[in-house]
C-alpha cells in the first residue's frame, strides 16, 4: 500500500485517536484554537439505570426549572475532561458514582455548543434525598415508569432515553469513549469512501506531508459558528470534488467513529477532534472523480 495512512485508518476504525497535524483541508489559514467556556460551550448528559431497568431522574433546583425532572446533567468547566465532567455533574446531582458505557449522541448548535449524551453505569454513592437538596439539585429517583407521567425539564431527553434502552439490548455499535489526545481547533477527520459499481474501494486522502485521512476546522466566527458542525465538510466535497450529476444524492455523516480530547491543550486549548464516516453523494462508475484540489486524492485499497 506504499504511503497509505494503514495505522491511522486501523485506529479510527477502532474507536481510537490520530494525533491532529498542523494542515488543514480547506482551510487557508491555521484554524483559531477554541477556548471552553468562552469561545465554545461542552454539555455533558448522563442514562444510568439499575439492576431493575429504572432510570436514573434528578430534581432541578435551577429558578426556571425547579421541582422538573431531567437526566444528570451540566456544562463542563474549563481544566476538565469529557469523562470526568460526567462523573462530576452525576455525581453532583445524584449522589451516585459512575462509570460511562459509550457515547450515546452527539448533539449540537452549531459549534459553539455541543452535548456529549452517555450510558453510564451506577458504581457506588447513595441517591440524594430531599434533606441534601442544593443548588445542584433537589433529589434524585430511579424511576421505573413512563417519564412523560412526569414534570419534565424538557421533552428533548426522551430520544436520548430511547437509545440508551436499544443499546442495552443490544449494542449497535461497540462502546465509543474519548480518548486523550489534544487539539487545538474544533475538528472533523473524515473517513470518505467510495465504492465502484465493480465492489472496488476507495479512500479521501489529505496530501500535505504524510498522507493522511482529511482534517476539516469548524470556523469561530458567527456565521461558522450558526451554521453547524457538518457545514466545513459539506464545504469542502463541494469545493474540491466534481460529483456527476452534483449532489446526487446529497453527501452525509453515516457517524460517530470516536473523538479526542484532552483539557488544557498547547495554550489552554480546549479543542476535540470527531472522527466522522461520511457517505459519498455517489457511487456511480468505476473509478471516483479527481479532485479539484491537488491536497486530496483517493487511496485505492486493495
Amino acid at each position: 500500500m506504499g504511503d497509505a495512512p494503514t495505522a491511522e485508518l486501523d485506529a479510527v476504525l477502532d474507536g481510537g485517536a490520530w494525533e491532529v497535524g498542523a494542515t488543514f483541508e480547506g482551510s487557508p489559514a491555521p484554524p483559531a484554537p477554541v477556548s471552553l467556556g468562552r469561545t465554545v460551550c461542552y454539555v455533558v448528559l448522563a442514562v444510568l439505570f439499575n439492576e431493575e431497568g429504572a432510570v436514573l431522574l434528578v430534581q432541578e433546583a435551577k429558578p426556571e426549572c425547579r421541582g422538573r425532572w431531567y437526566l444528570p446533567a451540566g456544562r463542563m468547566e474549563p481544566g476538565e475532561g469529557v469523562v470526568e465532567a460526567l462523573r462530576r455533574e452525576v455525581k453532583e446531582e445524584s449522589g451516585l458514582e459512575c462509570e460511562p458505557v459509550t457515547l450515546l449522541a452527539l448533539e449540537e448548535r452549531g459549534p459553539a455548543w455541543i452535548r456529549f449524551a452517555f450510558l453510564a453505569r451506577p458504581a457506588g454513592g447513595t441517591l440524594k434525598t430531599l434533606e441534601e437538596a442544593d443548588a445542584e439539585s433537589l433529589q434524585a429517583q430511579w424511576w421505573s415508569g413512563d417519564p412523560r407521567a412526569l414534570p419534565l425539564r424538557s421533552l428533548d431527553i426522551l430520544p436520548v432515553l430511547d437509545l440508551a434502552a436499544r443499546y442495552r439490548r443490544s449494542p449497535p455499535h461497540p462502546p465509543t469513549l474519548p480518548r486523550q489526545l489534544p487539539c487545538a481547533p474544533l475538528c472533523l477527520r473524515l473517513l470518505l469512501p467510495f465504492t465502484s459499481t465493480t465492489g472496488d474501494l476507495w479512500v479521501l486522502l489529505g496530501t500535505a506531508g504524510t498522507p493522511h485521512l482529511p482534517v476539516v476546522a469548524c470556523g469561530t466566527s458567527p456565521p461558522e459558528l450558526r451554521a453547524g458542525l457538518c457545514w466545513p465538510v459539506l464545504r469542502l466535497l463541494r469545493d474540491c470534488l466534481p460529483w456527476d450529476p452534483p449532489w446526487d444524492p446529497q453527501p452525509g455523516v453515516l457517524g460517530l467513529l470516536g473523538l479526542q480530547h484532552r483539557a488544557g491543550g498547547a495554550g489552554g486549548a480546549d479543542g476535540i477532534c470527531f472522527n466522522v464516516v461520511l457517505s459519498a453523494p455517489g457511487t456511480r462508475g468505476d473509478v471516483p472523480p479527481e479532485p479539484c484540489d491537488p491536497a486530496l486524492r483517493w487511496w485505492h485499497v486493495e
